[in-house]
């Protein structure tokens, strides 16, 4: 699909061995790229990458952002870099607040300056919709990213790199994610741990994840902040069909699976935001995406577009879901 515009192009992925790092990789290796470095702070599923593909395009960097003086041999010659390296939990950020803002905006910072001294194409940031009128530290420290990726573009040494982002919500069965966890307690007979019956949440699959990803490297001009369309759904409806779609999986009677409601974890909001008032006012409809820009539009949407106010997936679709995952 985008096998025109990334041929021959050098490309590295930062947190390449995440969940959606790695997914951008295994795309990228299906076009006719001329290498993709990875650079990833984790050595074992660094190691477990290079053996799943075990492809002669992908080089491997054990290294940090948080070092800038061991990024400048892994971004030479690179001609568009996919910034996915970031800590992305909650409740981990919300304890450890220091280590989220030395990764999640000083290493955002040390990749904006390394790609502008090493003339990058583009960079195009992987963001959350925890960024929207955040309310825990690691929707701010996004937020933050966000606002440096866009600010970088004007940069008076900046040589022509364009930068933009890429915003999205919960990636279906990435790790560390509710899906994951509701198994494991299911597996275990149960209990179910709802940490609220209210909470709504935006969520795609990591196939459509890294596609649209791909979709906006090819469309950046730089400025832009690409929203990706998905669905919403309630909690307590992702709960019901996954209790109706596993428990005979592992042996279990669904009736006999009980759900604990724990409340909020700190740091999580009852709903989920992809764009502000003000972002729609200069937003497009591109089809898969919207895309914000600068310049105001006047077909922009006459909507607000969080996770309560939408549409939500009913039990039957997210059941369907469930089938082809597991498929």
């Amino acid at each position: 699909m985008f096998n025109d515009f990334y041929k021959n192009k050098k490309i590295l992925v930062t947190g390449g061995s995440g969940s959606i790092g790695k997914k951008i990789v295994k795309e990228l290796n299906k076009y006719d790229v001329d290498v993709i470095r990875v650079l990833d702070n984790n050595e074992t599923e660094l190691f477990d990458l290079s053996n799943d593909f075990n492809s002669s395009k992908i080089k491997i960097y054990v290294g940090d952002i948080n070092n800038p003086q061991g990024l400048k041999s892994v971004f030479k010659d690179i001609d568009i870099i996919f910034h996915a390296a970031a800590y992305k939990h909650v409740p981990l950020c919300e304890y450890n607040p220091i280590s989220a803002v030395k990764t999640n905006i000083l290493g955002t910072q040390n990749v904006i300056d390394m790609a502008v001294l090493c003339d990058v194409e583009k960079v195009v940031l992987i963001s959350t919709d925890k960024a929207v009128h955040p309310e825990n530290v690691m929707g701010a420290t996004k937020f933050l990213a966000e606002r440096l990726m866009m600010a970088a573009n004007t940069y008076s040494e900046n040589n022509g790199t364009k930068f933009s982002c890429v915003r999205f919500g919960n990636v279906l069965n990435s790790r560390g994610s509710v899906i994951p966890l509701f198994k494991k307690q299911l597996k275990n007979g149960g209990p179910i741990t709802l940490t609220d019956e209210d909470m709504t949440r935006f969520i795609m699959n990591i196939y459509q994840a890294a596609k649209l990803i791909l979709q906006a490297g090819s469309l950046s001009q730089g400025g832009e902040i690409f929203i990706l369309k998905m669905p919403a759904f309630k909690l307590h409806d992702l709960v019901d069909a996954m209790i109706e779609f596993y428990a005979p999986v592992y042996g279990y009677n669904p009736e006999d699976i009980d759900v604990k409601i724990i409340g909020k974890r700190p740091g999580e909001k009852l709903y989920e935001e992809l764009m502000t008032s003000d972002e729609m006012l200069s937003a497009y409809d591109n089809g898969d995406l919207f895309i914000i820009h600068d310049e105001l539009n006047k077909q922009h949407p006459d909507f607000i577009y969080n996770s309560n106010e939408v549409d939500h997936l009913s039990k039957d679709e997210i059941l369907n879901i469930l089938k082809e995952m597991e498929g």
